[in-house]
């Protein structure tokens, strides 16, 4: 009996042409795995594609609620932004659909998991963490840094599906190379590929409109946190993956979330892309709002640091480390009182603010206005700021001593 890897599988033209690679480098029995993380149309006919490509089995493993409920749920707690624009959603899904790979690899027996990421992307390593982090005893197969991997160019590796009879309809096209779940989609490549262009965005856009062709009238939504976690729209309770969903819906329509933005990637080299997040920006607006209702001042400030490490960790892949889990068990420790709702309006491509409640709000009219009540006396700031800038005025002063000394001597 032949020995079996587990394939990472998209259906696309490098996972495709990786089967019959893997069969005649390894001479293995070829399982694929495609992970459903919302990425929709992208799954139709690949039980037959993955067949006519000589996989012997392909499993389609539906996560979306998972990783839903388990990583987008977290890093939305977070408030989890990668170098300011990045909203992460290639890089939470990542460790989800590797979790699932070792997986399947245990029920097979598979002595090997192989991945179609290339040698420059954020994606082998985002895979191959939590592979050694969970199953370290299989072997990883990255077949863009294998020396028999020889095709270079999509030409290539259509003459090779065709030298091995898979005549599938795949074209050498001018086209973004794309990733896509329910949190997002990336486009890379073409125009991109200089930061000097401008995206052509009525060739790129897939998910909603530009701020410019979006409706002349605004439109108001309503979302429900308890505990920090979305449980309604527009008082509809539902499930977090339906939440977002209604969201891309409304977001799209409304040219929210669209970034274009230069990162710095965990392999060393910048890259360009550009990301529409609809949902899940108007989710992590929503859930900041809230917060700032509601977290005082120090464990705000404190949130936002920790906040900044989680997302950096998620971007580079350490889902599955001890530090990570740490920093989530903080952020959750932060979210028993995150209960209430936001009122936003979504007009070309904002997020006005329209009202935010709760009933665990720190924010107390009567201290806040301009009329002097019981709870506070200005006169009381004098003392404190009296204190609080003690160590300046001192220095202030020394340093004028010693000024006045220093011109007495010359």
């Amino acid at each position: 009996m032949k020995e079996k890897v587990v394939l990472a599988y998209s259906g696309g033209l490098d996972t495709t042409a990786i089967i019959p690679w893997l069969k005649e480098t390894y001479d293995y029995d070829v399982i694929c795995v495609c992970i459903d993380v919302g990425q929709e149309s992208e799954l139709e006919g690949l039980d037959e594609r993955a067949k006519l490509s000589g996989a012997s089995k392909l499993y389609i493993e539906d996560v979306v609620d998972e990783f839903c409920d388990d990583y987008i749920v977290p890093t939305v707690m977070a408030n989890g932004v990668y170098e300011y624009k990045y909203l992460l959603g290639t890089s939470m899904a990542r460790p989800v659909i590797a979790k699932k790979l070792v997986e399947i690899a245990r029920k097979e027996g598979a002595v090997a998991i192989c991945h179609g990421a290339t040698g420059k992307g954020n994606d082998q390593v985002r895979f191959e963490l939590t592979i050694k982090a969970l199953a370290p005893d299989i072997k990883i197969i990255a077949a863009w840094r294998q020396p028999e991997w020889t095709m270079d160019s999509r030409d290539a590796e259509i003459d090779y599906c065709r030298q091995h009879g898979i005549h599938l309809p795949f074209s050498v096209d001018n086209s973004y190379s794309r990733d896509r779940n329910l949190w997002h989609i990336s486009h890379e490549g073409l125009e991109l590929e200089s930061p000097a262009n401008m995206p052509n965005y009525d060739h790129l856009l897939v998910l909603g409109t530009t701020p410019e062709k979006a409706p002349e009238e605004g439109e108001y939504v309503t979302l429900t946190f308890e505990k920090g976690i979305p449980t309604s729209v527009n008082g509809k309770k539902m499930k977090v993956s339906d939440i977002i969903r209604e969201l891309n819906r409304l977001g799209g329509k409304h040219g929210i979330g669209i970034i274009d933005i230069v990162e710095n990637r965990v392999v060393g080299m910048k890259s360009r892309g550009v990301y529409e997040t609809p949902g899940g920006t108007i989710l992590m607006e929503a859930h900041m709002q809230l917060e700032e209702l509601i977290l005082d001042r120090d464990t705000l400030a404190f949130k936002k640091i920790v906040g900044s490490k989680f997302a950096d960790m998620v971007y580079e892949g350490k889902w599955f480390c001890p530090l990570r889990e740490a920093l989530q068990a903080f952020i959750e420790s932060t979210q028993d009182r995150v209960t209430g709702e936001v009122k936003m309006k979504l007009y070309k491509g904002n997020i006005i603010k329209a009202g935010t409640t709760s009933p665990y709000s720190l924010y107390s009219e009567e201290l806040a206005s301009f009329t002097t009540g019981d709870l506070y006396d200005h006169k009381d700031a004098n003392g404190f700021i009296n204190l609080f800038g003690l160590s300046m005025k001192v220095r202030a002063m020394l340093d004028a001593e010693r000024n006045k000394d220093n011109t007495k001597q010359s």
